[in-house]
């Protein structure tokens, strides 16, 4: 790209102060949207989760720096680079924030920012633009209709089950990231807790060259991903959970079990976590099992 081609792609415009949220391209460097670029060559200060990122893709566009200082802002400095961006935006300064990738706050550190900014009486406004849950969502072909982005899964423990049976039954598909080192981990449990007919796609590298979307069964996947590795950054799409046929018979025999051992709201929670039964149901039930006794 010639600089005066770049050049025609972007507007220097006056911005007013605030804070000015700008999603970046997931892969595909030409997925930046015009107002982007016209925010990024327009605002007095540049924030970026990994400025050399962010360099590279003004420098792709011809959007010049121009001396304007450039602030990096992540987990790791979050407490002392956001006091000195609300103090510019205060001055009468016009921020603009870039994500490393995809939209901001959508597992990205700017959530803090942007609530400093709120919470300061400041501007706030964003230029929307790539996602990496909606890509891989319109990529899956799974129902869309209704979706939970549930963000990466807890390390390990208590947490990492509590999480799993919180989604298990969840009448929404859901969107998950996860590093391609864990994914085998983290699908062989899906099939354990969500059943191994559930539906889902590994999606992966979106927008890149090798774009991939592996689509089958939990325990398809599973037994694909025991000879595969994969690589590259990677949304895992789960279909929801379908309708279930609940026995009675066997619902009741597990809540005399449990009323036997734990209190009615403990006993009747676990039970319709077992059987994807409505809590307030089961607790309404398990209230009469003990009048009735």
């Amino acid at each position: 790209m010639t600089e005066v081609a770049a050049k025609t792609l972007f507007r220097e415009l006056p911005l007013e102060a605030g804070l000015y949220f700008v999603a970046t391209p997931i892969g595909n460097a030409r997925d930046i949207t015009l107002r982007a670029l016209d925010i990024l060559a327009s605002a007095d200060v540049i924030a970026a989760e990994d400025t050399r990122t962010t360099r590279h893709l003004m420098d792709i566009h011809g959007v010049p720096l121009r001396g304007r200082p450039m602030v990096a802002y992540h987990d790791h400095n979050g407490a002392s680079a956001r006091p000195r961006l609300i103090a510019a935006m205060e001055a009468g300064k016009s921020v603009a924030y870039a994500s490393e990738a995809g939209m901001p706050l959508v597992a990205d550190p700017g959530y803090q920012l942007g609530a400093a900014a709120i919470a300061a009486g400041l501007a706030v406004t964003c230029a929307p633009g790539p996602s990496a849950p909606l890509a891989a969502l319109a990529l899956s072909g799974l129902p869309s209709d209704r979706f939970l982005f549930a963000g990466f899964p807890p390390a390990s423990g208590g947490a990492r089950k509590k999480w799993l049976a919180s989604l298990a039954a969840s009448d929404a598909t859901l969107l998950i990231f996860e590093s391609p080192r864990r994914i085998a981990r983290l699908v062989g449990e899906m099939a354990g807790s969500f059943g191994p007919d559930r539906r889902a796609v590994i999606c992966r590298e979106l927008t890149k060259r090798f774009e991939e979307a592996l689509r089958g069964t939990l325990s398809e996947l599973a037994e694909m991903l025991e000879t595969r590795q994969l690589k590259g950054e990677i949304v895992l799409v789960v279909d929801r959970a379908g309708e279930t046929q609940v026995d009675e018979a066997d619902m009741e025999e597990a809540l005399r079990a449990a009323l036997e051992e734990m209190p009615v709201k403990q006993a009747a929670a676990e039970i319709a976590e077992r059987f994807g039964a409505r809590k307030r149901d089961v607790y309404q039930f398990a209230l009469s099992l003990k009048d009735s006794e």
